[in-house]
């Protein structure tokens, strides 16, 4: 199979974080920070050692800011929910993805208000539009968000700002300190080569964030509160560590081979399949179609032919795996014209080569043809 859906869960993963999963599995598979044994101590490095790579990644100071999650999704409800009280006002735009917005949504419910910034057509947004911004790279179109100078207007203003790096964690350089960002959401199974059930939240030293669980922690066991000590009030329960493990090894992958050398051979996949598809006669292609604002994702439809049924065919037909739909983004489809028709997205990895791209190019042509 051609894999293109890799907006949604990189696929394959390096072959370092399969092994590591599988040595922390079989090898000392224990909990954590849970007891004083050997197995569980070995456990609790392995994880600490996923903090110090997320920390040299994002540029964190301190390791213990870092709280590990289950997905980007926790993470963005952790930091959302937990900074947000009655009486607050949000600001976000109309490309963000449903993980953003329905917990803002939800959060209305308890006197929370909330203005959307509404894209261009492209997908782009203006930092002199707003002052606090959510998404740094849309889910839909690949359109990069201008971070760094809303971080700035933030930091001016005192006002928290929060980053869903959903699509851009692990393609692009993001520095939390050089871009003031108060919070930064992450899913490991992405652009970090970790599996699935793997994520993080990053937060700015002396940021105080309410906790929406609590329970066992390992730590204050003595005490019926939950502690407060970060990442402990966040992280109750027995965590993913394996996986954890394993999103470490993908980010050493990362470090290893040059998170400027993904991106430029993601870039490059991305304005070769951008070129051929312009030549095709019914392909409709949305976003700015530049490689330099746009990551490694391509959404586009065939005519007026449901894009459900063009990803149906890509994946029986031609075994090309694609995603089709809203893609969980029902504002970003409305901002670019296609609520109603959804989108087939392409979305590019490290693992992708031309030649999938040439092969996927004449399957849309070779469909364009008969609906």
């Amino acid at each position: 199979m051609i894999y293109f859906d890799n907006a949604a869960t990189t696929f394959p993963k390096p072959n370092i974080v399969y092994d590591a999963i599988m040595t922390a599995m079989k090898d000392y598979g224990a909990n954590p920070g849970r007891s004083g044994h050997k197995l569980a101590l070995k456990a609790g490095r392995g994880v600490y050692e996923t903090r110090e790579l997320i920390s040299k990644l994002f540029n964190v100071k301190n390791p213990m800011n870092i709280i590990l999650t289950f997905n980007a999704t926790e993470s963005l409800n952790i930091g959302i929910k937990g900074s947000l009280k009655p009486g607050d006002h949000v600001i976000t735009t109309s490309m963000e993805h449903n993980s953003v917005l329905r917990p803002i949504k939800f959060l209305e419910r308890f006197g929370i208000e909330s203005t959307i910034v509404k894209g261009d057509s492209k997908g782009r947004i203006k930092a002199s539009d707003i002052e606090r911004i959510n998404t740094q790279a849309s889910n839909l179109t690949g359109t990069n968000m201008p971070v760094k100078e809303i971080g700035r207007i933030a930091n001016e203003n005192g006002i928290i700002y929060m980053v869903d790096a959903a699509q851009s964690a692990g393609v692009y350089n993001i520095d939390v300190e050089d871009m003031n960002i108060d919070l930064l959401a992450f899913p490991g199974h992405k652009g970090l080569f970790g599996p699935q059930g793997t994520g993080g939240l990053i937060v700015k030293e002396g940021l105080i964030l309410e906790g929406l669980m609590q329970g066992g922690t390992g730590s204050a066991s003595y005490s019926l509160e939950q502690p407060s000590i970060y990442p402990d009030k966040f992280e109750s329960g027995t965590g993913n560590a394996p996986g954890i493990i394993g999103l470490g090894a993908g980010i050493q992958y990362i470090h290893d081979r040059g998170i400027d050398n993904i991106r430029e051979y993601e870039e490059g996949l991305t304005q070769h399949f951008i070129e051929e598809a312009k030549k095709i006669e019914g392909i409709i292609l949305y976003g700015p179609l530049n490689v330099k604002e746009q990551g490694g994702v391509v959404a586009l439809n065939i005519k007026d032919a449901d894009s459900s049924e063009v990803a149906y065919i890509l994946d029986e037909e031609y075994d090309i795996a694609v995603r089709s739909g809203l893609h969980c983004a029902p504002l970003a489809h409305e901002t670019i014209g296609t609520l109603e028709q959804g989108a087939v997205r392409f979305s590019f990895g490290i693992f992708n080569t031309h030649e999938e791209i040439d092969f996927c190019i004449k399957a849309l042509r070779d469909i364009a043809k008969e609906v």
